[in-house]
């Protein structure tokens, strides 16, 4: 008979290699940590968001406006990907990313400030003041969308849920929690209610600087350790995986990673699971070469262009105020916004 130890030592060596060709077939480590990223969930309390809304006597399963089976666990519970409350900044001298690192470009009473990808990936969530108006600006990595939006005297934080693959946020004064995307209440005090939006916009930092020269530039001092110089995705943001499953995927039209914008405006009514009110969604390859395409939005007529300087598409009503309009993988729209 072997000795225990021998096998405990056989044991682990088989475990290593078996690990580490998953690694491998998963296309690296950060791919393998993504992959297996919900399984991870086991180790944390997920119940305390919904536990949070109980203690208020609020019953989420009979009042939300989603099907809450479709309320996933991200991996890290609430709080667990920290946001960024009391943000510091640099400027285009002492910043140190460079001009092709992506940014979220927010201006607000004439103050300009941008937010690099490369510290959103990790904390998807900056409560900040721009122009003198408190804001929170959100990314959420998995889906690539931006929502920025006047906060109040309010924060908010990651919930650690997510709602079809995107972040659902929660609102710190009451626990309610918001599907990004929508930018609307899903569950909790404020439920249906939409915030309050503003402009931004998905750009280069030296595309934003070239128009904003003063911009601040969050910086990489957020009281955290973090790699800001390193995307923690692996291959996500081209590759065709969807980790976290999404409904109505037969009504999309292009590659999952396909980079759209929508627009979106929201009605008083309030079906179960489902958005109520008008959106539309623009291709960047299509509209980069068509340059201007007009739609209607709940009784509004939109003009969305491709604007060649910051590579993006923007879109504006009449008198050429910017809407708030959102980029995003092509799988998010059906998600979101698709037919039942």
């Amino acid at each position: 008979m072997k000795p225990a130890r021998t096998i405990a030592i056989g044991a682990l060596a088989t475990a290593a290699l078996v690990t580490g060709a998953a690694i491998v077939e998963a296309g690296g480590w950060d791919n393998f940590k993504l992959r297996y990223y919900a399984w991870t969930s086991i180790f944390h309390d997920q119940t305390q968001e919904l536990d949070d809304l109980r203690s208020q006597s609020i019953a989420p399963e009979a009042t939300s406006r989603i099907d809450l089976a479709q309320l996933l666990d991200g991996g890290p519970p609430k709080d667990g990907i920290p946001s960024i409350d009391q943000p510091s900044f640099d400027t285009a001298s002492t910043t140190p990313f460079g001009e092709n690192d992506l940014v979220v470009g927010v201006v607000i009473n004439g103050e300009a400030k941008a937010y690099p990808f490369n510290i959103l990936n990790w904390h998807e969530i900056v409560n900040d003041t721009i122009g003198g108006v408190t804001v929170t600006v959100t990314y959420c990595p998995l889906c690539d969308t931006i929502v920025a939006f006047e906060r109040g005297d309010t924060t908010f934080g990651v919930s650690g849920k997510l709602y079809q693959s995107c972040l659902v946020m929660f609102d710190r004064s009451d626990d309610s929690l918001f599907a990004q995307p929508w930018a609307q209440g899903i569950a909790g005090p404020q439920v249906n209610q939409n915030l309050d939006r503003v402009p931004a916009v998905k750009t280069t930092l030296g595309a934003w600087l070239a128009q904003h020269p003063d911009s601040q530039i969050l910086s990489t001092q957020t009281g955290h350790r973090r790699d800001y110089q390193r995307y923690p995705y692996g291959t996500y943001y081209t590759d065709e995986r969807i980790i976290f499953p999404v409904r109505h995927q037969d009504q999309l039209e292009h590659h999952p990673k396909t980079i759209v914008s929508y627009v979106w405006e929201a009605d008083d009514q309030t079906p179960h699971n489902r958005f109520s009110g008008d959106s539309y969604a623009f291709v960047h390859d299509q509209l980069a070469q068509g340059g201007t395409q007009e739609v209607e939005l709940a009784g509004c007529t939109l003009l969305a262009r491709w604007d060649s300087d910051l590579a993006t598409v923007v879109v504006e009503d009449r008198d050429g105020h910017e809407i708030p309009s959102t980029t995003a993988f092509a799988f998010v729209y059906p998600a979101f916004f698709g037919t039942p």
